[in-house]
């Protein structure tokens, strides 16, 4: 791991550690190494995926915070914005100028903004276009769908 992206990572994490957001946890998946991150999220409140525990892994990349980290739910979720093997559809894990990644946005940041997506679904921007048609036109089956999948798997 490059000496930038490790002090980084290491001030990041015990910033994140020390005061960490509601509902998030983060910790590395092997001891003193900051190259893979191991994410439980709790649903957001308010949304059909309260009571839901999330189960994300974070890859940090070696020209981390160059280029963003690439971040996937290992739990199923019902999403416009997540499709089944848990990649994300959002501007903030892209380079720009498809995106909208700058190195300032940190893996709290980051972990943040994906809990804001789950609440807030972008059926515009879709990865599952069904999904997101089910979420414009019919959000009360949007809504129970989702519930039913948060109780299924992420219970």
């Amino acid at each position: 791991m490059s000496s930038a992206k490790s002090v980084r990572l290491t001030r990041e994490m015990k910033s994140f550690w020390n005061k960490p957001p509601w509902g998030i946890t983060c910790r590395p998946e092997k001891e003193d190494v900051l190259d893979v991150l191991m994410i439980n999220m709790c649903g957001p409140r308010g949304s059909p995926y309260e009571g839901g525990q999330f189960k994300l892994v974070i890859n940090v990349p070696d020209r981390y915070p160059f280029e963003p980290p690439q971040v996937k739910f290992v739990t199923p979720v019902y999403h416009p914005n997540i499709d089944a093997v848990g990649r994300i559809c959002m501007n903030m894990l892209k380079m720009p100028p498809k995106g909208s990644w700058l190195p300032t946005i940190t893996i709290e940041t980051l972990l943040i903004s994906i809990q804001t997506l789950l609440a807030n679904p972008n059926p515009d921007d879709p990865l599952v276009t069904e999904i997101a048609m089910e979420y414009k036109y019919n959000i009360d089956l949007f809504n129970e769908n989702a519930k039913k999948h948060t109780k299924a798997y992420a219970v």
